[in-house]
């Protein structure tokens, strides 16, 4: 039996419910049974001591769904591929936001997502997903799952729920859709994806022995500033690495959802071996601590850079969910969806390749970098850098263009951000 695991009164005082970022202080570990730690230690360990050889039976047989566990009774330690105290109680930590009833973690986004998607998709499915995605998963889409016989059709986001209604009136389309995968707001666009709506066409589609699992990429606005879950999702799924780990030193993933779902998740994961590591599961529990922190702060400074870009005569357009239209779907969608409009903005120069890049070599406090969510600030070129492996026709129809250039807000004061890209515009 794991000896982290919380009480299950931990999550009020009295009757008054705890909100998440004071449960990331101390939900799910208990310091007498760690020396009196006030911080989870760090479990480097492979494998754990069985107390006797039918408690190690009973564990194997939880492990493996031999049989169903008893009320009261949890899996308990067995191999660090399996669980691990630092993972037991970064999932139980990573619920809290999402409103989830279980967590899987993974050693990278890709890990969570490929794992995911791989759990639920066999030969002759079809997966229907929104375009653009990140370009890694683009990749795992049109160019890994067709390999396993597995059909990828993209809907381009910014078509609306009508796009994802004509595609299922494919006959072949809709009756071999077994997942529905979006990613909003898209990466690198900002464009959004109607949760609700997804989540309908899922149930219109879903069989009586066949259900249409809802996954959403939610990495753009982080457990902070959208809730999937909430509007009928089945899964939710983030790069870790991003506002999680927030601080640009760790690769990993979460995959959250009810425990039935997350528990076919973890069965693959045990397979693939697609665990994170305690070290992993050890430094996001630090992060966690300073999440609302940090995102709030990024998303606070990403106004003010946002504002200063619309209203500079190098650039085109400003793609911020702060600066949709009141009048137009998209801010309805926005207004019923989010909380907040996050920190990642994208913006189309005047111009084409040549004065994108001339303004990323001229940035001296955004690091030219991919990647998101870090407490510094970055800058990259989509279409040459994290879309490069995307079609190039393909890219143009889902708006990454020649011109286009993404940034993701940090923690630094405003004005030096602003006054960085005045200087880098100045120079193109």
């Amino acid at each position: 039996m794991s000896t982290t695991k919380h009480d299950s009164h931990s999550r009020t005082i009295g009757d008054k419910p705890l909100h998440p970022e004071s449960l990331m202080m101390g939900y799910g570990y208990r310091p007498e049974l760690s020396q009196g730690a006030i911080k989870p230690p760090l479990f480097l360990t492979s494998t754990f001591v069985f107390n006797t050889a039918e408690e190690g039976k009973a564990f194997f047989e939880l492990a493996y769904g031999l049989r169903k566990e008893d009320p009261g009774e949890e899996m308990g330690l067995i191999y660090s591929r399996l669980n691990n105290p630092d993972l037991e109680i970064l999932e139980d930590r990573l619920t809290l936001w999402d409103g989830a009833a279980a967590a899987a973690v993974f050693e990278s986004g890709m890990a969570a997502i490929s794992t995911t998607l791989l759990t639920f998709l066999t030969p002759g499915d079809v997966i229907l997903f929104s375009e653009p995605v990140y370009g890694g998963t683009d990749y795992l889409l049109k160019h890994i799952l067709p390999r396993f016989g597995i059909r990828p059709v993209g809907v381009l986001a910014n078509g609306g729920a009508a796009a994802f209604e004509r595609a299922v009136m494919d006959s072949a389309v809709r009756q071999h859709v077994h997942m529905i995968y979006i990613e909003t707001p898209a990466n690198p666009t900002n464009a959004l994806v109607d949760i609700a709506a997804c989540a309908e066409l899922a149930r219109r589609l879903s069989q009586p022995d066949k259900q249409v699992v809802l996954a959403v990429d939610n990495t753009f606005l982080g457990p902070l500033w959208q809730h999937p879950l909430q509007h009928g999702a089945d899964i939710v799924i983030y790069s870790a690495t991003k506002y999680i780990g927030g601080h640009s030193d760790l690769i990993a993933g979460v995959a959250l959802g009810s425990k039935s779902l997350v528990n076919q998740i973890k069965g693959f994961r045990t397979i693939l071996g697609t665990m994170a590591s305690p070290m992993t599961g050890w430094m996001l529990l630090r992060s966690l601590e300073t999440l609302k922190l940090r995102m709030t702060s990024q998303m606070k400074n990403a106004r003010y850079v946002a504002d200063f870009l619309a209203d500079h005569p190098k650039i085109e357009c400003v793609h911020y969910l702060g600066h949709l239209s009141p009048d137009s779907p998209e801010h309805a969608l926005y207004r019923r969806q989010c909380v907040a409009p996050g920190s990642m903005i994208s913006f189309e120069l005047v111009g084409g390749e040549g004065e994108a890049f001339r303004f990323l070599n001229a940035l001296q406090l955004f690091r030219l970098a991919v990647s998101l969510g870090g407490t510094e600030s970055l800058a990259e070129h989509p279409a040459s850098m994290t879309h490069s492996d995307v079609d190039p026709e393909e890219r143009i129809e889902m708006g990454i263009t020649a011109n286009m250039v993404r940034l993701s807000i940090g923690v630094e004061h405003p004005e030096d951000l602003i006054a960085d890209l005045e200087q880098a515009l100045a120079a193109v």
